[in-house]
């Protein structure tokens, strides 16, 4: 049972690996696909509209497909698909293919997302103590694996197709190495014969909340530190690079210990305090307004909020037992639309004061995670 356990448990991390991949080799080619259309920045993010949509669709749907027929039959399908979708991205002639190429990726992205995410979470039951934070390590380490592939694939002077085909070989070939090792859990659906109550709805919305909060910072230093470090603060645009790099290695590092860190201090007093640590951390490098305080700043907001977003999706499928990956849908739906609303709310707010006081919104909603950190905490019957 053990060693069953083990090879599931790296099964998933299998997953988590290829699911950040695809999307980092995607984001590293993405100028590539622009000059290749001769599209502005302005009808390219119409385009990426299409993925954003997709995948917030697919996380809607998968919570229902999961419940129903288990997560492996669901993530079964969608890992295998993941690179190959890429595909049809690459090869789209004009405007209005690429972005029905990106809706059907980000459909299945966003599946794939709930379907690995509550496998995880299965796998985690029968640990019997926490690891999903590894999963979401093993996650950010594909992300960088991936841009590293595309950035070198692009160096090399190989086009978005073969980059997209080397991506596609070797997704798929995690993807088989997987599945006949992934943890088969019933259907929710078999022994579920009510709908969640409205407490336990409410519930899973305030997690949510809190997973929209966590990642509007995520989208914040994704978009706007390399600008804040060069255009505020006179960093060089090498410089400037360091804000994000600091925030993702932060992040990562933070998920690699989180497990450890929510069996020594429990899930609440996990989330409190990396809420604010990411709050208090961001708001002084904002204050003190120097290149390097800056970095620090956004390294300890992704240290922060490193943990958050495991937490909550283990939390919300104990809010709703009977249902468990349609809780789970929603809080990955509305992190996911925290962490694109985020950057547009920032950019929207810089119209009205300088963009270091709207880097303040992150921060502020970092301290209201560390004060809603409660909401995580086991229902009570659970804990009994």
């Amino acid at each position: 049972m053990a060693a069953d356990l083990r090879r599931a448990r790296f099964a998933g991390c299998l997953l988590f690996l290829l699911f950040g991949a695809a999307l980092g080799a995607w984001t590293a080619r993405v100028p590539a696909v622009k000059h290749r259309l001769g599209v502005d920045d302005f009808h390219l993010s119409v385009a990426l509209l299409g993925l954003a949509a997709g995948a917030i669709a697919g996380q809607m749907l998968a919570g229902r497909l999961v419940d129903r027929f288990g997560s492996v039959r669901v993530a079964a399908p969608t890992a295998l698909a993941e690179g190959a979708l890429l595909l049809p991205a690459a090869y789209a002639p004009s405007l209005p293919l690429l972005t029905a190429a990106l809706l059907l990726f980000g459909l299945n992205h966003g599946v794939l997302n709930v379907a690995m995410n509550a496998n995880a979470l299965g796998v985690q039951r029968a640990y019997g103590r926490p690891i999903i934070s590894s999963f979401h390590a093993v996650y950010s380490i594909g992300g960088f694996a991936g841009a590293a592939l595309g950035g070198l694939c692009a160096q090399l002077d190989l086009d978005v197709p073969g980059t997209f085909f080397v991506v596609c070989a070797l997704t798929t070939a995690m993807a088989a190495r997987a599945l006949p090792w992934l943890a088969a859990e019933p259907p929710a659906e078999a022994s579920a014969h009510a709908e969640a109550s409205p407490g336990r709805l409410d519930g899973v919305l305030v997690l949510g909340g809190l997973a929209f909060c966590a990642l509007v910072g995520e989208g914040a230093a994704a978009d706007w530190s390399a600008v804040y470090l060069r255009d505020n603060l006179g960093g060089t645009p090498g410089f400037a690079a360091a804000g994000y790099a600091a925030f993702a290695v932060a992040m990562t590092a933070g998920r690699l210990v989180g497990d450890r860190l929510t069996t020594l201090l429990g899930p609440m007093r996990l989330v409190r305090l990396g809420g604010l640590l990411a709050a208090l951390g961001l708001g002084v490098a904002l204050l003190i307004g120097d290149r390097y305080a800056g970095v620090a700043g956004f390294a300890c907001l992704g240290a922060g909020l490193s943990c958050v977003a495991p937490q909550v999706f283990s939390a919300a499928t104990a809010r709703n037992p009977g249902r468990p990956a349609r809780a789970l849908s929603v809080a990955v739906s509305m992190g996911y639309a925290g962490f694109l609303a985020g950057p547009v709310a920032i950019g929207a707010a810089t119209r009205a004061v300088s963009l270091p006081v709207a880097l303040a919104v992150p921060a502020v909603l970092a301290l209201l995670v560390a004060l809603s950190a409660a909401a995580v905490r086991a229902p009570a019957r659970q804990e009994a």
